[in-house]
C-alpha cells in the first residue's frame, strides 16, 4: 500500500491551525471575526476528502485519520462559534 505523503503533509499543515483557532475562539467569547460560511466550506471539503477515501479507494490509508481529526476540530470550532454567537446576542 502506498502512503500519500504529500496529502498527509497538507492535512497536517492545515490541521495545525485548528487548535489555535479553537483556543482563540474559546478565550475571546465572541463570534466576531469568525466566518460561519468559511468553517462550513472547509468542513465540507474535509468530509468530501474523507468520503472519497472511504467510498472510492480500494485501499484505505492512514490519511483517513487526518481527515477525521481535522473535521472533528472544525466541528468543535463550530460548536464554540454557536456558543459565542449566543453570548454575543445576550450582550446585545
Amino acid at each position: 500500500m502506498k502512503f500519500p505523503i504529500f496529502e498527509a503533509i497538507m492535512l497536517l499543515c492545515f490541521g495545525l491551525a485548528w487548535p489555535l483557532s479553537i483556543i482563540k475562539s474559546w478565550r475571546s467569547r465572541t463570534s466576531k471575526g469568525k466566518s460561519l460560511f468559511f468553517l462550513l466550506v472547509v468542513l465540507l471539503g474535509y468530509i468530501s476528502g474523507l468520503t472519497h477515501k472511504l467510498w472510492w479507494q480500494s485501499e484505505i490509508d492512514g490519511v483517513v485519520w487526518l481527515y477525521v481529526l481535522n473535521a472533528t476540530l472544525i466541528f468543535v470550532d463550530l460548536m464554540i462559534y454557536a456558543r459565542n454567537s449566543r453570548l454575543d446576542k445576550v450582550r446585545g
